[in-house]
């Protein structure tokens, strides 16, 4: 079980299919051996139609779990270890609270996918990125730790098993540490937060603010060797 992994938190590196070529991913993935507990595969806009073929060709190259983070309900395939089963907590927008499991969901439980109920919330970092535009939502405002405390509690209190901070691709700024700090005081669940680390004393910060899980992305497709700079922090 792929939760169980998850419980022990670490470093997830986040593998976006329409800016990273097959090729590339797999030498991001080679050098995420020893550093990476788990590789999240997705984004916002996957114009990538051959997502399942995709995942085969990871899936063949990787020893590290490989877990869907979906944008949307498209993003389901066999070859992975289990889904993050996402539902965009943060927003109001009814198609990414549910209307996008719902369709997700038969598809999940036909190929015996793992399904990992995640409560996912967008956090201002600086910049309107494409998960806030795709989803039509308006993120938490990065001070207003209060009102993230309540969304994760809410998770909790629905069984949702993680909870997903997001500052999103490319942000300007990271989730604030004070709002990490106080989720964390909160909720049992493992944490994950990711956007805007830009360098690996950012990574090591968010952990010992409470992050279980600290996801890289636009980082490492800037710059692959990013990821042996982790080495120490693990």
């Amino acid at each position: 079980m792929v939760y169980e992994v998850i419980k022990k938190g670490g470093i997830a590196v986040l593998i976006d299919p329409d800016s990273t070529p097959v090729e590339d991913a797999k030498r991001i993935i080679e050098k995420a051996k020893g550093v990476a507990g788990i590789i999240l595969v997705g984004g916002s806009t996957l114009w990538n139609a051959e997502f399942d073929e995709y995942m085969r060709e990871l899936k063949e190259a990787s020893s590290i779990p490989l877990v869907i983070f979906p944008g949307y309900s498209l993003q389901v395939s066999r070859h992975a270890d289990a889904i993050l089963f996402l539902s965009l907590l943060s927003g109001r927008n009814p198609q990414f609270l549910i209307g996008e499991q719902v369709r997700a969901a038969p598809l999940i439980k036909r190929v015996n996918l793992e399904a990992i109920p995640t409560a996912y919330l967008l956090i201002d970092g600086g910049k309107i990125t494409s998960a806030e535009f795709m989803s039509n939502t308006k993120p938490i405002p990065r001070d207003k730790p209060d009102i993230a405390v309540a969304h994760a509690i809410t998770a909790e209190l629905m069984g949702m098993k993680c909870v997903y901070m997001d500052a999103g691709s490319g942000a300007f700024y990271p989730v604030p540490d004070e709002m990490i700090e106080e989720v964390k005081k909160n909720i049992s669940l493992p944490l994950f937060v990711g956007g805007g680390l830009k360098t690996p004393q950012d990574v090591e910060r968010k952990r010992k603010c409470g992050a279980d899980w600290v996801v890289i992305g636009t980082a490492i497709e800037e710059d692959e060797d990013f990821l042996l700079a982790l080495r120490d922090i693990v």
